[in-house]
Parts: C-alpha cells; sequence; structure tokens
C-alpha cells in the first residue's frame, strides 16, 4: 500500500505547468506555413513583374543587337522559373493547414531535401541564365566604348561573385537554421508530450 501511496504522491506533484497545450502546437505550425506562404507569393509576384518590365522594355525599345534581345529573353526565363518553382511548392504548404504532428515532421523533413534540391540545382540554373542574361543584355550599352565596358563588366562580375559566393551561402544556412529550429522547437514539444503521457 505504501507503494501506491508514494505513486499518487509522484503523480499528483508532477510540474505540468511547461507543457504545451494543442493551441501552442497549432500556434507553431500555422506561423511556419504563413511565414512560408507569405514569402512564396512574395517571391512569385516580384519575379512576374520582372518578367513583365523585361518584356515591356524589350518591346517599346528598339534595340539594334540580338545578344540585347537574348539577354533579355534569359533574364525574362530565369524569372519565370523562380516563380513557377514557387506556385509548385505553394501547394505543399496549403495543404498543411490540418495534419497531425508526425505529418508536420515528415512536412518539415521533406522541405528540407526540397531546399538542399533548389540550392544545389535550381538556383543554380535560374542564377545562371539570370547571369549570362545581364551580361548579354548589357553589351550593346558598353561595346562601342572600351573603357565603359571594362568597367561595367567589372563591376557585374564582382556583384556576381558576392551574390555567389557570399550571399547565397548565407542565405542557405540561415534558411536551414530556421528550419532546424522550428524542427527541433516541435520534436522538444512531443517530447514533452510523450513523456507526459507515459509518466
Amino acid at each position: 500500500m505504501n507503494n501506491l501511496d508514494n505513486l499518487k504522491a509522484i503523480w499528483h506533484t508532477a510540474k505540468t505547468d511547461n507543457l504545451p497545450t494543442s493551441k501552442e502546437v497549432m500556434r507553431l505550425i500555422g506561423k511556419f506555413r504563413s511565414q512560408k506562404l507569405r514569402n512564396k507569393w512574395l517571391v512569385i509576384i516580384l519575379s512576374l513583374l520582372l518578367f513583365a518590365v523585361i518584356v515591356a522594355v524589350l518591346y517599346i525599345v528598339p534595340f539594334k543587337m540580338a545578344t540585347t534581345y537574348a539577354g533579355g529573353a534569359m533574364m525574362a526565363l530565369s524569372s519565370l522559373l523562380l516563380a513557377a518553382t514557387n506556385f509548385r511548392s505553394l501547394k505543399r504548404f496549403n495543404q498543411l493547414e490540418d495534419c497531425s504532428n508526425l505529418d508536420f515532421l515528415a512536412f518539415i523533413e521533406q522541405t528540407r531535401k526540397n531546399q538542399i534540391f533548389y540550392y544545389k540545382r535550381t538556383m543554380v540554373t535560374i542564377i545562371s541564365l539570370c547571369a549570362v542574361g545581364w551580361l548579354l543584355y548589357l553589351y550593346e550599352v558598353t561595346y562601342q566604348h572600351p573603357l565603359w565596358c571594362i568597367g561595367i563588366y567589372s563591376a557585374a562580375a564582382i556583384y556576381l561573385a558576392v551574390m555567389w559566393f557570399i550571399v547565397r551561402p548565407r542565405a542557405f544556412k540561415r534558411d536551414t537554421e530556421k528550419l532546424n529550429a522550428t524542427r527541433e522547437r516541435f520534436e522538444n514539444i512531443l517530447k514533452q508530450l510523450k513523456s507526459y503521457e507515459t509518466s
């Protein structure tokens, strides 16, 4: 009988103040979902605006060289690819509205895999198209002035190198850290809930 009394005493003195409520879990999922959806819609809108501006400039301004049109077409294509990539992932985030805890963890893991694929493949394609298109587009402005050509292409090369070797890896690292922090926080919440259920 003494063991039963000890068990009751432990049961009644267990602290459950730091356990998250189901509303907190849903709030975490909702916050993650709304942030990602907002960012994706923003990228889609800006990409489509950029596409429209490039096409309008190519249509309105009478350029003389084919390199300008080729460069503009490559930049427009890269903005369309960026919009299409983000639009495709909207469906996944819209399905996140009603999901279980395990579904959310699986979703985060899939998001991490998609992030790595985007960084290694899709982003490389989009940035390469845009960079080559931009360099071709600038050629008509600079080809008659050698000093301008050297100056503008040097500045463009420095800008592209900074974006590729500094900004791109930092952005990937920041996004990965945010995603890992969300996953770890959610896993900690699940561990707390499981330990409470088993105690």
